[in-house]
């Protein structure tokens, strides 16, 4: 193969999950077949049912990936970033994972996630307006 086109992706083509296939496929030459990468979705809501918080993630390759974790100014300091965090660790375990990581800017949650046994594994200096940018693990 010498030639080829690059194209947007259609929509029924991310649909499918096609390339994730073909990649996974490739992967189970080397550490064998894993489950598909599974979602760890938590909300939380107070009395009037709005949304003061949640977590967005999901289990892939036997790791917590948390992409989102959020918590209403109203609500910090109240224990549910703590709540949210330990409920998808629970989960996330069930799932299979071993370890979980994140990244979070500097004047995000660094130290939050750092008092819950995060351990920051790497930084990009200056990723935003002379912010770093933390990746940080936890063994589950």
């Amino acid at each position: 193969m010498t030639a080829w086109t690059i194209v947007e992706a259609t929509q029924e083509e991310v649909r499918s999950g096609e390339l994730g296939r073909r990649l996974r496929h490739f992967n189970y030459e080397f550490v064998g077949e894993y489950p598909e990468s599974q979602p760890v979705w938590l909300s939380a809501r107070d009395e009037q049912g709005r949304m003061v918080g949640g977590l967005r993630g999901y289990v892939f390759l036997y790791w917590l990936h948390i992409d989102v974790l959020w918590v209403d100014e109203a609500a910090r300091t109240a224990g549910l970033g703590s709540e949210l965090l330990g409920q998808a660790e629970t989960q996330a375990k069930r799932l299979g994972a071993h370890s979980a990581k994140l990244d979070t800017f500097e004047w995000q949650a660094r130290d939050f996630y750092a008092k819950r046994g995060y351990q920051e594994f790497g930084r990009i200096d200056n990723h935003t307006d002379g912010f770093y940018l933390a990746f940080m693990m936890k063994k589950l």
